[in-house]
C-alpha cells in the first residue's frame, strides 16, 4: 500500500510541474507576438544616410576599449611579477 501512495505522490508532481511548464510556454508565446514598432522618419529614402542608421557607438566603443586595456595591462602585470618571483 505504501508503494501505491508513493506513485500517486509522484504522479502528482509530475503532473503539476507539467501544467506549469505548459502555463509558461504559453504565457511567453503571447508575450513574443507583438507587432514591432513602426521605423522611424526618413526610412527608405535615399541619400547619404549611415550604415546602422546613424546609432552612436562613440562612447560605448571608449568604454570597451579601456576596459580591454585594463585587463591587458593587468594580466600583463600579474606574468610580470610571477616571473620574477620564479627568478628570485
Amino acid at each position: 500500500m505504501y508503494n501505491n501512495q508513493k506513485i500517486q505522490i509522484n504522479m502528482k508532481k509530475i503532473i503539476i510541474t507539467a501544467l506549469f511548464l505548459l502555463s509558461i510556454s504559453f504565457t511567453t508565446s503571447e508575450l513574443s507576438a507583438q507587432v514591432p514598432p513602426p521605423p522611424p522618419g526618413g526610412h527608405g529614402e535615399g541619400g547619404n544616410q549611415p550604415a546602422g542608421g546613424g546609432t552612436p557607438i562613440g562612447g560605448g566603443l571608449g568604454i570597451l576599449l579601456a576596459l580591454g586595456a585594463a585587463y591587458g595591462g593587468k594580466k600583463l602585470y600579474t606574468a610580470f611579477k610571477q616571473r620574477e618571483e620564479l627568478d628570485a
